[in-house]
């Protein structure tokens, strides 16, 4: 499995680093400027390492309402700031520029990042309108820019949204393995911090079993156990937070009893 050559361990959590609104989003706080985002994302950072948790992935979780096309100064915003922790980033680390993947892509390139999370196939009715993709294309954009090693985390069942026409989750998750070829699948609840539900993450393993499956939401410390036990790892973003709650900076004390029970259940299994 390639989590283990690039993570560094088999059954990773993949802990978020939600950026404050950046330039351009209505929630920006232009008084603040990038320095107040930037050092809200490093106390983020350092409280993740020092918990322990095996990789971080940056996304621009407060940029709502999202775009499935981001513009320049987001991409440029997140470079900057991945750019100023770099020299801090001890963990491997991927991107997520909500919602657009080519973005995603050329943001891993600019960083180093080794995996990106997106939407790459579908087409749904969603919150932010009608929500197409074009697979093909973005995989093609990958190889031209020279991003061919960076590992594609398909999230198959988007939050906020549903497929356009009705088709079950795992005939998706069969055709998007067969059609895509993606590193991993990620299978979400309805929203951020919203538990994934167990039937459906089994569903899914069961029906790619060659393919990795991670739980993209709502895992906490009382189901950690249940989860990895289906899936091959874990993002994390909203447990981690002070009282869990989206909208709050990340506690150490949280992450670091998250991943002591998290080490606990792989040494169980021998991993």
């Amino acid at each position: 499995m390639w989590t283990k050559e690039i993570i560094g361990t088999e059954k990773p959590i993949i802990a978020m680093c939600h950026l404050l609104p950046l330039p351009g989003d209505p929630g920006y706080d232009r008084a603040g400027g990038m320095r107040k985002v930037i050092e809200a994302a490093r106390r983020d950072l350092d409280a993740l390492q020092e918990g322990g948790v095996d990789a971080v992935m940056f996304s621009n979780e407060f940029s709502m309402p999202y775009l499935t096309r981001v513009r320049t100064e987001t991409v440029a915003s997140m470079a900057r700031i991945i750019g100023e922790l770099f020299s801090e980033i001890e963990v491997p680390f991927g991107v997520n520029v909500l919602w657009d993947p080519v973005a995603s892509l050329d943001l891993a390139v600019a960083t180093g990042a080794k995996f990106v999370r997106e939407i790459f196939t579908g087409v749904y009715a969603s919150d932010f309108g009608l929500w197409n993709t074009d697979c093909g294309s973005v995989v093609r954009h990958q190889h031209a820019i020279g991003a061919g090693e960076v590992k594609l985390l398909f999230n198959i069942v988007p939050e906020g949204a549903v497929y356009l026409s009705q088709r079950d989750v795992v005939s998706i998750a069969k055709s998007t393995v067969f059609n895509a070829r993606p590193d991993a699948l990620c299978v979400s609840g309805l929203t951020a911090g919203a538990e994934t539900d167990t039937q459906t993450l089994s569903l899914v393993k069961q029906a790619v079993p060659g393919t990795l499956v991670f739980a993209n939401t709502g895992v906490r410390p009382e189901n950690v156990e249940q989860q990895l036990s289906i899936a091959d790892g874990a993002v994390v973003g909203t447990t981690f937070k002070v009282d869990g709650k989206f909208e709050n900076p990340v506690d150490v004390k949280r992450v670091k009893a998250f991943m002591d029970k998290v080490r606990q259940f792989r040494a169980n299994l021998g991993v």
